[in-house]
């Protein structure tokens, strides 16, 4: 069995968030997918769905066969249960393939690092565009 391992705050959910999980989905027979605790999103604004609820969401994709919270502490953790052969990352996330295959293989993951290509099929495929979008539209109200 060759699992994939996607991680992402998902934050309100979007077709680029979809896009990225059926891309990864494509490289393997399970797709475990990784949300994001709260306290660990510190590159970006604070998501604003809470963890459990964006747990929930994306369990219920049919394309994802396991969903969990990450780490509390040790982002890594979850990992070692799961023993993917592959991990992905978004177009946008903020690791570097190398550095994460290398941080990885230090805990004895051997997965192979790919970067999902950009999502281009709709304008307004991000968290934070949503949110402008949002902000735009009911500041006219």
């Amino acid at each position: 069995m060759k699992r994939v391992v996607a991680t992402g705050t998902f934050d309100l959910l979007h077709p680029g968030h979809i896009y990225y999980l059926e891309e990864s989905r494509k490289l393997g027979d399970e797709l475990h997918v990784i949300v994001a605790r709260d306290a660990n999103v510190r590159h970006k604004p604070p998501p604003v769905i809470p963890e459990a609820q964006r747990l929930r969401v994306i369990a219920a994709l049919r394309i994802v066969d396991h969903a969990r919270l990450g780490g509390p502490v040790d982002t890594f953790l979850p990992l070692a249960g799961i023993r993917p052969a592959v991990f992905t990352l978004g177009f946008n996330q903020h690791f570097e393939e190398s550095r994460l295959a290398a941080a990885l293989a230090e805990r004895g993951i051997r997965a192979r690092v790919v970067r999902i290509g950009e999502y281009r099929g709709d304008p307004i495929c991000s968290s934070r565009r949503i949110i402008e979008r949002i902000l735009e539209l009911r500041a006219r109200d």
